[in-house]
């Protein structure tokens, strides 16, 4: 799971692109202070400061494109297939933990090539068929490059884990160069994310009582949570058979 995201709803990008300031402050690049690197890769702390700037400005650009498809879809379908979307750059420790249990070396080209994943995004949707579409029209723009696929909707992982996953390649331009950057992009339901969110905090206690039974029953509430998320793409699509939007109210 992902910690330390950045939350922005999908209904509020409109109110925070009017305000210059407040769109300068959500700008701010954040990266990790040299206290925070792992004495692992002490030596090359600026470097892996300047590599977790160009991940965040990587997040930036998809985000951009994620917005931008948001908010035509809100004209043109009078609905917004985007709920939220969050962010995040994985934590240096976490960084150099990963890279150990792969036996991998402890290097800036090795983190490049290697993981995937160091950058973050997670879209949430409110149907099931709005994670396909928005798949679908990002990965068609003529500058992202697919990468991967993982459609763990159509085939969830065992403990009853959903999500559609892409490793998307973008193009950021720095003041020197155009660096290809790579970006992992999680999209679900808002079903799927309540499930995940509170499967993560569960997963930690399992080791205290019996974690046989526990992830049972968590495998049972993703199955009934996929039920729900499909009755309710169902309803959505019955009510516009007969001529009628479904969208937010205002």
């Amino acid at each position: 799971m992902w910690a330390g995201f950045v939350h922005i709803r999908a209904g509020d990008l409109m109110y925070i692109s009017n305000n210059p300031n407040n769109e300068l402050e959500q700008s701010i690049v954040q990266v990790p202070d040299l206290v925070q690197i792992p004495d692992e890769i002490h030596e090359m702390a600026q470097k892996f400061q300047e590599a977790m700037m160009m991940y965040t400005c990587a997040i930036r650009e998809v985000k951009t494109k994620l917005e931008v498809l948001n908010d035509e879809l809100s004209v043109k379908n009078r609905r917004n297939p985007i709920e939220m979307i969050k962010s995040r750059v994985k934590k240096p420790k976490s960084i150099v933990e990963k890279l150990k249990r792969r036996g991998l070396p402890l290097t800036l080209e090795s983190i490049v090539k290697n993981l995937d994943d160091v950058a973050g995004i997670r879209v949430i949707c409110s149907f099931l068929d709005d994670i396909y579409e928005v798949a679908d029209m990002l990965t068609r723009q003529d500058d992202v490059k697919l990468v991967a696929v993982k459609d763990y909707i159509k085939k969830p992982k065992e403990n009853g884990y959903r999500s559609y996953h892409l490793i998307v390649e973008i193009p950021v331009f720095f003041s020197d160069k155009k660096q290809p950057m790579r970006v992992e992009v999680q999209i679900r339901t808002i079903a799927m994310d309540f499930w995940a969110s509170l499967d993560h905090q569960l997963k930690y206690k399992k080791e205290f009582i019996d974690s046989e039974d526990v992830e049972r029953q968590l495998k049972e509430c993703a199955d009934v949570i996929a039920g729900t998320d499909m009755q309710m793409l169902a309803i959505r699509k019955n009510i516009e058979s007969k001529g009628i939007e479904v969208r937010k109210p205002r």
